[in-house]
């Protein structure tokens, strides 16, 4: 099943070279099926690689999926325009009075900032409250994980001494969880981040179970205990050049960037990097949408919350 995207969106081009199966409004209006409602709350910079890194993962599931992107009122964005904005993307007084099946929040080159320093840093916590009572389940990537877990758990982060960036090892604690089925008992994930959290606060909390983890990246795939959020506190979606993309980006800018970790074949940046994380990440987003969402949301939306 395909998933269902706006008329126009640039994303589309790239996907549909891929033979994705995507279908836009026009087409689905005239289907009479419930398809799923996801709102993706993307504050990365870079809007339309993000769009398009996520519906890749989204599109390959046998649902039909109806993609609304959400921008942040309280922000200005410096690497797309506002017109780019207002054609493909909701303001959050749009979406607010109806009820979704699922939201993606995404993360953000903000992690060096104290969370109440970033400048939607109210809008975002008004969102995150507002999810509990109108979104069934809510996946957060990376900075949005850390931003997740410390609003709704109080689940501190610290500055690393360096940048952590490469594709890392994950032992798979509990292979039978549904979020993780399919996947092997080591899975690679790219991580791109200069904070981690605090260990002792995910661990010590009862609502919170850490499904993956990493000597070097800490609780990298976390639920809470009733399933309606997924934090992953690195970055599934990643594209086979993003992590080169940023080294030569820093390197430009620098920063004297450590060469990313099990990236480059021998370590050296001359040498285009080998995918070894792409099936892991369409089983978790392919999960996520069948067990966490599709197999649990109510048929009538307007049931999501009364509980």
């Amino acid at each position: 099943m395909p998933i269902k995207i706006p008329d126009n969106l640039p994303a589309a081009e790239t996907l549909l070279e891929e033979n994705m199966f995507v279908m836009f409004e026009g087409r689905a209006k005239s289907q009479d099926i419930r398809p799923l409602d996801i709102l993706i709350v993307n504050i990365m910079p870079t809007k339309v690689t993000t769009e398009t890194q996520l519906l890749r993962l989204l599109s390959n599931s046998p649902l039909q999926v109806n993609v609304t992107f959400l921008q942040m009122d309280s922000h200005s964005s410096k690497n797309i325009s506002q017109e780019y904005l207002d054609r493909f993307y909701k303001h959050f007084d749009d979406v607010k009075d109806r009820n979704w099946d699922g939201m993606i929040i995404t993360g953000a080159p903000v992690e060096t900032l104290e969370f109440e320093d970033v400048d939607y840093w109210d809008e975002l916590c008004e969102i995150m409250d507002w999810s509990t009572t109108h979104v069934f389940s809510t996946l957060y990537i990376c900075w949005g994980a850390f931003a997740g877990l410390y609003h709704h758990y109080g689940v501190r982060k610290h500055r690393l001494g360096r940048k952590l960036s490469g594709i890392y090892p994950h032992i798979s604690k509990y292979p039978g969880e549904q979020l993780l089925r399919g996947c092997d008992d080591i899975i690679n994930i790219p991580h791109s981040r200069f904070t981690a959290l605090d260990e002792a606060d995910v661990l010590s909390n009862p609502h919170l179970q850490v499904l993956a983890y990493g000597e070097d990246t800490g609780s990298s795939i976390i639920i809470s205990d009733h399933g309606n959020r997924v934090f992953i506190t690195g970055h599934t979606e990643y594209d086979a050049d993003t992590l080169a993309n940023e080294y030569e980006r820093d390197t430009l800018a620098g920063m004297n960037p450590d060469i990313p970790v099990n990236y480059f074949p021998k370590d050296d940046p001359e040498k285009p990097p080998r995918v070894n994380w792409r099936s892991s990440a369409y089983l978790i987003f392919g999960n996520w949408l069948n067990y966490y969402v599709y197999q649990n949301t109510p048929y009538d939306l307007n049931e999501i919350g009364r509980e």
